[in-house]
Parts: structure tokens; C-alpha cells; sequence
């Protein structure tokens, strides 16, 4: 990482540095963030509402995050970097911190940024992504009590709530507190539901429950000369419990996957829908279920659309 203070500084205008509040005043260390904090910060840099912090609002927040380590009079203006250093300290710090390298700064990656309390962050789950999405899908039908095709937040917070025991599992005597746990809720509530209905779909749940990889997406299925080895991999990946097909979670785990190729946003109703398509397709015994045979068939289907853009857009239509 370079050095900063190698690098000139001008004098800009006289506003208040926002991350500055958040520093301790001895040590000019950041301070943990509660959750309201952590949601305070995200609004203020993200202020197009986008799900990212981006252009101007991540060259403000680069500034700002380095100058914050040096307090100024009040009545002084803030210092600024010349377009080059803002330019040098992104490269360096996008090369840190933007784990998908899309050039932006989405939620997950500035909690991973910023120091917060330790309950709020373990909600994060950074060091323990899901194997893959059959679990995810698992976890989905075991908090969508109601079957609504939603997490809503009483759900919700009954996710997290048994998240937060499962990480405290050596004090498991020790009471979780409710106002923190419904804090969380909302906060989580604000920051994944995107399209603001007050509760989270499919899509949403599976930015808050990443899973390691979509092993779909991997190289190996984007073109067509699909090995053997790929496929068997791809079953296996899938067939969790090893009885020949995929069915049930296992089924819906592999769609999802399959969907997210194809569309950023969607729903319960999006994935049912989905799956009535492909089975019709593809089910050949009509059992409801995909055997390897069908599999490769669904692979091979996957590996010409990414050789065909328009049908690759049809497939998302359906």
C-alpha cells in the first residue's frame, strides 16, 4: 500500500469529513460501527440509492477515508489529492478491497472495509459461505415457514437470531438481546432489500447467504466441448445425497444456479417458473427429477446460449 503522506495534498473546500466522527481522538483508529452506524456510512457515500458506492461517490470516500486519519481545525479547509494520488490510491485500494473486480464498492465489501461490532459483523458471514446453493435452498424452505416465497422479517429474524447462536455456541445459556436482534433485522432489511417491499425474495437472500461459487460459471460450460469429467462433477456437485437424480432442494439449488446466468433479480415465482420450463424440456421421463442424462442435455443447452446471445436473452424472458 502506498504512502500517503509521499504524495502532495492541496487545500479543498471547508466541509465537514463525514468518517472523521467515527475515529477515536487519541489514536485516530476507526472505532467499531454498530449496525445504525455502518447503515449512516453506506447512505452517506452511496448517494444514488444504487447498491454500490461508485465514480464520484467512491473518489469523496477515498478522500475522505484517508484524510480522517489526520484531524484539522475546524476552521481549516480539508485537505485534497491531486488527480494523480486519487487516481494511485484507488488502483491500490480497489485492488485491496473490490473482491469481485467490478470497480465499485458494493455493502459486503465495505463491511469487510470498515471495523464493526462483532455480532453485527458475524451476520456477514465471511469466513463461512454455504457449500453451494442446495444448501442454500435448504435454509430458504426451512425460514419460509409460511411458504409465502419470501423471508419476511419475523423470518428473518429468526434466521438471524439462530445464527447468532450457532456462532455463541459456548454460552448458549446467554440470552440474545431483543432490541439488538430486531436493530439487526431492520438494518439487514435495509441494506438487501433492494426493491424496498419489505421483505427479502430470492435474489435478495442469496447476496446476505453467499455461497462459495456458481459452479456454472465456470469456464468449463461456456463453451461446447463439454468433458465427460465436467458433467460428473456438476452431478456430483448437486446430487447431495447420492441416489442417482436431482430432485427436491437439490433440484431447486441447481436452477437457481442456473437462473443467476441469465437474471440478476428474482423471485420464488421466477424459479417455479423456471423449473416448469426446463423440466418440460429436459424431464424425459417425466418423473420430476434430473438424472445425468437430462443433465447433459441442460449443459449442453447451457454451452449454445453463451455461443448465442439472442438465445441466452430469450431463455431470461421466460
Amino acid at each position: 500500500m502506498m504512502n500517503i503522506k509521499d504524495h502532495h495534498l492541496d487545500m479543498g473546500s471547508k466541509s465537514p469529513n463525514f468518517l472523521r466522527q467515527f475515529r477515536d481522538s487519541k489514536t485516530q483508529e476507526l472505532r467499531d460501527l454498530s449496525a445504525s452506524q455502518f447503515m449512516d456510512v453506506w447512505r452517506h457515500y452511496d448517494r444514488d440509492g444504487n447498491g454500490f458506492i461508485e465514480g464520484r461517490e467512491l473518489d469523496k470516500f477515498l478522500r475522505e477515508f484517508v484524510t480522517s486519519l489526520s484531524p484539522t481545525d475546524e476552521n481549516e479547509p480539508e485537505p485534497r489529492f491531486t488527480e494523480a494520488t486519487l487516481a494511485e490510491l484507488k488502483e491500490c485500494f480497489m485492488e485491496a478491497y473490490d473482491d469481485n473486480r467490478d470497480g465499485r464498492i458494493e455493502i459486503r465489501e465495505l463491511a469487510q472495509l470498515l471495523p464493526l461490532e462483532e455480532s453485527f459483523l458475524l451476520l456477514f458471514r465471511f469466513d463461512n459461505p454455504l457449500e453451494s446453493s442446495v444448501e442454500f435452498m435448504k435454509i430458504w424452505r426451512e425460514y419460509d415457514t409460511d411458504n409465502s416465497g419470501y423471508i419476511e422479517a419475523d423470518e428473518l429474524k429468526n434466521f438471524l437470531r439462530d445464527l447468532m447462536r450457532e456462532a455463541n455456541r459456548e454460552n448458549l445459556d446467554e440470552d440474545i438481546d431483543e432490541d439488538q436482534l430486531i436493530e439487526y433485522t431492520d438494518t439487514l432489511l435495509q441494506i438487501f432489500d433492494t426493491n424496498k417491499d419489505g421483505k427479502l425474495q430470492l435474489s435478495e437472500m442469496a447476496k446476505l447467504l453467499p455461497v462459495k461459487e456458481n459452479f456454472l460459471c465456470r469456464s468449463n460450460f461456456m463453451g461446447t466441448k463439454l468433458a465427460q469429467q465436467d458433467i460428473e462433477a456438476v452431478f456430483a456437485l448437486y446430487d447431495r445425497d447420492n441416489n442417482g437424480t436431482i430432485e427436491n432442494e437439490e433440484l431447486k439449488g441447481f436452477l437457481k444456479d442456473l437462473l443467476e446466468l441469465v437474471k440478476k433479480d428474482y423471485d420464488a415465482s421466477d424459479l417455479d417458473q423456471f423449473q416448469r420450463s426446463i423440466l418440460k424440456g429436459c424431464d424425459l421421463n417425466r418423473n420430476g427429477k434430473i438424472n445425468k442424462k437430462e443433465l447433459t442435455m441442460i449443459l449442453l443447452a447451457l454451452a449454445k446460449e453463451e455461443e448465442d446471445p439472442g438465445r441466452k436473452r430469450k431463455m431470461s424472458k421466460k
